[in-house]
């Protein structure tokens, strides 16, 4: 019966439902007394009646599985404007018929929403000044938009297909995932940050390269540090030149008038003390830029944490700093520029701290994949921390106003974080240091 076709199966069920009836209706027929005419007819008749209900019950089985068939092909081949119509909802066929059509209009509005989101996604890969490349695992390219063709100076229907060696961007496939490069393309050139990350297509590993220009962001920032530069710098000298100036004209009247008063060289001596000593505050000053600028690399080795917080905590003698142990940590750091970090962190703690008769702490704590050292005090806290972190902005009488840049520059160059916050439940401060841990 399985190699008969399922139509013909149908059919020859519905012959044989019939078979019984049919073949006894015959035989009381032709064994009875009646004419041959009558016989005959008879026969033709009822066959004729067999044979039309057993192919009505073909078409009432096979019918609907044609129609269904249809919808689904039309559904595999994405249309989705079929419909089953005309079925009852109340038998186990409408049931059929109204999942089928639900399935449609589920595909379709599916459908229409990876349209929309991939037209969305073509219109802002083309508007956004970012280079966007997708290479299969052939290193051929297989996507890119409107910024990968400025940078590469041609039209995608000559790109796409080509390898990233024919394009002369096979550097991009290879190193760090995350990096800056130079690059010099037909065009562009200069330096551009690259991410690269991998996807799958089909089943098979594709790679995406992102290339952001950095050349105007780079000038952006160059200029408004000079911008800021000079600013301060300005206001500094100025505020030194201003002194110095007032008094060196009143000591030239001084000298030139006649007769000279008989203080005359103690106003003398006050005033080039004045002098001398707006130029040492000038000196200062331009030494602490120096510091700024040329902190050098960190030597990394291995240190214990925990040491390292005794150490420091051990030398601030004005008021005594609570420690509360963390676990054991050993960090790669460079130890001289750490304790430093943690010198001006505790010193800026005890500061604060001793207006308000309050204390200090310091604890540390694992953190993932990295190390928290938190210094807390019970200062009167700080009304703003925008400018905590601006060169030279300070809100201490003779401070310097570079030892939290100074700390901060140490915690990134060792690939870390440090911010300063008002306690939440608590007053003061809360400075919080974040740093890789690395296993020594």
């Amino acid at each position: 019966m399985t190699r008969i076709p399922y139509e013909r199966r149908i059919l020859l069920l519905g012959l044989a439902a019939g078979l019984p009836g049919t073949a006894l209706g015959l035989t009381l027929l032709w064994t009875g007394d009646y004419s041959a005419r009558l016989q005959w007819t008879l026969t033709v008749l009822v066959g004729c009646v067999w044979l039309g209900i057993a192919t009505a019950l073909e078409g009432q089985v096979v019918r609907p599985l044609q129609t269904l068939s249809n919808l689904l092909e039309a559904l595999r081949e994405g249309d989705y404007s079929f419909r089953a119509r005309g079925w009852r909802r109340t038998d186990s066929l409408g049931e059929v018929m109204r999942e089928a059509n639900a399935l449609a209009d589920a595909l379709r509005e599916q459908r229409l929403g990876a349209v929309e989101a991939t037209a969305l996604l073509q219109k802002v890969m083309g508007e956004i000044d970012v280079a966007i490349f997708a290479f299969d695992g052939g290193e051929r390219l297989r996507l890119l938009n409107r910024a990968g063709e400025r940078l590469l100076a041609q039209p995608a229907e000559r790109l796409l297909g080509a390898t990233a060696r024919e394009l002369g961007i096979e550097d991009f496939l290879r190193g760090e995932i995350i990096q800056t490069v130079q690059i010099n393309l037909p065009g562009a050139a200069g330096r551009w940050e690259l991410r690269r990350s991998t996807f799958r297509e089909g089943g098979l590993p594709h790679q995406l390269v992102v290339l952001s220009d950095l050349t105007r962001a780079l000038r952006e920032e160059e200029r408004s540090t000079w911008q800021r530069l000079v600013r301060v710098l300005g206001h500094e000298v100025n505020n030194s030149l201003a002194p110095i100036k007032s008094i060196a004209g009143s000591l030239e009247s001084l000298l030139e008038r006649e007769p000279r008063p008989a203080d005359w060289q103690d106003d003398m001596q006050s005033g080039l003390r004045v002098v001398a000593s707006r130029a040492e505050a000038l000196t200062r000053f331009l030494e602490g830029y120096t510091r700024l600028a040329k902190l050098p690399p960190p030597r990394l080795q291995a240190l214990d944490i925990a040491d390292c917080i005794r150490r420091v905590a051990g030398l601030e003698t004005r008021l005594p700093v609570d420690i509360q142990a963390g676990p054991a940590i050993t960090l790669h750091a460079d130890r001289d520029q750490l304790e430093q970090l943690l010198i001006n962190l505790v010193r800026n703690a005890v500061d604060a701290a001793l207006e308000t008769h309050g204390g200090v702490s310091v604890r540390w704590k694992l953190n993932g994949s990295s190390v928290e050292v938190l210094v807390e005090d019970e200062g009167p806290g700080v009304s703003s921390t925008a400018n905590l972190f601006v060169p030279f902005f300070t809100t201490k009488p003779g401070g310097s106003g570079i030892g939290l840049v100074l700390s901060r520059q140490i915690a990134e160059a060792h690939g870390g974080t440090l911010s300063l916050e008002n306690r939440a439940r608590a007053r003061g401060c809360l400075a919080r240091l974040r740093l890789p841990v690395r296993v020594g």
